[in-house]
């Protein structure tokens, strides 16, 4: 399990020298790799620990290198993190309250299911909006909207926004910033900071949940 997971973080941060072999490897067929890749990182709530932001802004700097067309990235990959979701909505609407009902679940935990109700009750729809830029909340965020069954024409709208908000931001971050030689020189660090700055918002929230039932007890 360990060595899983030191592979695992050894992907995340060598990306850029992984989606190179890919398209060197595959040719045109790593726009289906990509797609499939963001797909499941959205459409499933067992995968969230995919890549998303960094591999948006990896294959953005491939792009800018020519490696890549920036216009199919955007297209596709917006379409593939936007199917996602709905798939994952839908999954939520259908099966979500079944998986629920396992108090022994550690993934499908009840509380899990209360606290992102409380996101969805601070927030509203813009919650599903936020939750795209923050890993493992964004794949569940929509399967919960599902479980809740919001109106799915809401849903959809701002999670249209919401999808093509978060491709272009990362897509075009690498593809305009990430072939500047500082960026390049450092590209490790760089996607590294990306997997921090992305996962900060949880773990800020998470010891925030735990002060307050500490001082509950």
């Amino acid at each position: 399990m360990i060595d899983w997971i030191i592979q695992l973080a050894e992907y995340f941060i060598h990306l850029d020298t992984y989606l190179g072999t890919l398209i060197s490897t595959y040719g045109v067929w790593v726009y289906a790799i990509l797609f499939f890749i963001i797909f499941l990182e959205t459409g499933f709530v067992v995968t969230p620990f995919l890549p998303g932001d960094s591999l948006l802004f990896a294959a953005g700097a491939f792009a800018a290198l020519g490696s890549l067309n920036v216009a199919y990235l955007f297209i596709l990959l917006a379409l593939a993190a936007i199917l996602g979701d709905n798939v994952n909505y839908w999954i939520g609407r259908f099966i979500g309250p079944k998986v629920f009902r396992s108090k022994k679940s550690k993934l499908f935990n009840i509380e899990h299911l209360h606290k992102t109700q409380k996101f969805y009750a601070k927030y509203g729809v813009k919650a599903i909006i936020i939750a795209r830029f923050m890993p493992i909340i964004r794949t569940f965020s929509p399967f919960i909207a599902g479980i809740g069954k919001m109106k799915y024409s809401k849903f959809l709208g701002f999670d249209i926004f919401g999808g093509l908000l978060w491709t272009s931001l990362f897509i075009f971050g690498g593809y305009y910033f990430g072939n500047i030689p500082f960026v390049k020189a450092n590209f490790e660090w760089v996607i590294l900071g990306i997997i921090i700055i992305s996962i900060l918002p949880g773990v800020i929230e998470y010891y925030r949940n735990r002060k307050i039932t500490s001082k509950q007890l």
